[in-house]
């Protein structure tokens, strides 16, 4: 069966075709929230750590913004999630943070996105589990920074069952959406700058079988706003940049996310440990093996984890193939049995609490039980972080775990 581009470029037509799917254990996973009081719900994270957050935007004047050329500046929004003062689960008079800002939710929710019914979930009503603005913990010291890039034409917030994991377990973890890319980014004076410029581009491209160029500008642009945000460590709002430990950087994303942390890795030195959760490392819309990126065609020094869906791995995927023979550093491949390209997105935790049918998800995050999904991403993400930019080592990532069934190894 033909595999479409894992880009990331869903709403544009460009997203992963369905692949067949294994059967998953039918006992409920753990990680799966519950609807309350008809209002979705993100599962809890399993850290010890009581979570803020902050959002800020940052802008980059040494260049113009690369969508929009009249923009002489590239602007962004970021979110800092973060290990807060108190106890887990204090209040501590900061209100829980939405998952979306009602702006951006607007453009999100009317794109029906992976599934979800339009007005099935309320994205900026549903709240997540840190608190607005809460004092950092300064009690642990400096601690490791993360990045977390979505999928092409997603919202940074796309991930946050991940992201909440890691800064319960002591992480910063810095969000990013990319203007003009993302479906709509919501600025400080309630301006929402959507994903136009990039739909124009890509009507463009699609006329002149120019989809690789296009796919190498998104890229290149994710890297750019990438070093950018990793320049920017030193001045992050609430105090955090005396949090966090620049030397300790690690970079994470889905899709088009996992794409630019391989390839902003292999550009950016400071970078020292990554994760691609199902992107393809070529820029085509039809993975073939050719137009590969750097990373690609070079591989990494450092430790970097592949992560997969049912039917993609470093054998089945030619440019993971071509990584994984090029790369000297530490390296495995993980495979989520049953699962497919938005298993490793908050669509696990989210279509089935918005009310479809099983035939609706089985075709958007497989077969998988979804609550088994999260949990197995977290244990994961989190063992690799801690092993590599905290020298803890739990050994998961040794070999297949009991514990995870549906994780299988390739390498």
């Amino acid at each position: 069966m033909t595999r479409r581009s894992v880009l990331g470029l869903a709403a544009a037509g460009l997203a992963a075709a369905t692949l067949a799917a294994a059967p998953a254990p039918a006992q409920a996973g753990p990680a799966q929230a519950r609807p309350v009081n008809g209002q979705a719900q993100l599962p809890a994270p399993t850290g010890p750590h009581r979570i803020g957050t902050v959002s800020t935007r940052v802008v980059d004047t040494s260049r113009h913004d690369p969508w929009v050329e009249s923009v002489p500046y590239r602007e962004l929004i970021i979110s800092v999630w973060y290990p807060a003062a108190g106890r887990a689960g204090g209040a501590a008079g900061h209100r829980l943070a939405p998952y979306m800002t009602p702006g951006a939710a607007d453009r999100w929710n009317a794109t029906a996105p992976h599934g979800i019914p339009k007005d099935a979930i309320d994205f900026a009503a549903l709240r997540t589990h840190a608190r607005e603005g809460a004092p950092a913990d300064t009690s642990g010291g400096r601690r490791p920074v993360l990045l977390y890039a979505a999928g092409a034409n997603d919202p940074r917030t796309w991930g946050t069952s991940a992201v909440e994991e890691l800064a319960s377990h002591g992480y910063v973890v810095v969000t990013i959406d990319h203007t003009y890319e993302a479906p709509g980014v919501q600025f400080p004076d309630g301006s929402v700058k959507d994903d136009a410029p990039l739909r124009a581009a890509l009507a463009e491209a699609e006329q002149n079988e120019a989809l690789p160029a296009l796919l190498k500008k998104v890229l290149d642009v994710r890297v750019a706003d990438s070093k950018f945000v990793i320049d920017r460590l030193g001045a992050l709002p609430n105090g955090l940049s005396k949090v966090v430990d620049r030397e300790r950087v690690g970079m994470f994303g889905q899709s088009a996310g996992g794409i630019a942390a391989a390839e902003t890795m292999y550009e950016d030195d400071r970078v020292k440990a990554g994760i691609n959760m199902d992107g393809t490392l070529e820029n085509n819309p039809e993975p073939n093996g050719t137009h590969l990126t750097p990373v690609a065609r070079h591989g990494l020094s450092g430790p970097f984890l592949l992560m997969g869906r049912q039917g993609s791995d470093r054998t089945t995927e030619p440019s993971w193939r071509a990584f994984w023979s090029h790369s000297t550093g530490w390296k495995r491949n993980l495979t989520l049995r049953g699962s497919m390209h938005q298993t490793y997105t908050d669509l696990a935790a989210l279509l089935p609490q918005a009310g479809v049918d099983e035939k609706v998800i089985e075709e958007h995050i497989g077969t998988v039980d979804p609550g088994r999904a999260v949990a197995a991403q977290r244990a994961y993400t989190t063992s690799f972080f801690d092993r590599w930019l905290r020298d803890q080592d739990d050994h998961l990532l040794d070999g297949p775990s009991g514990k995870y069934p549906e994780v299988e190894f390739a390498g």
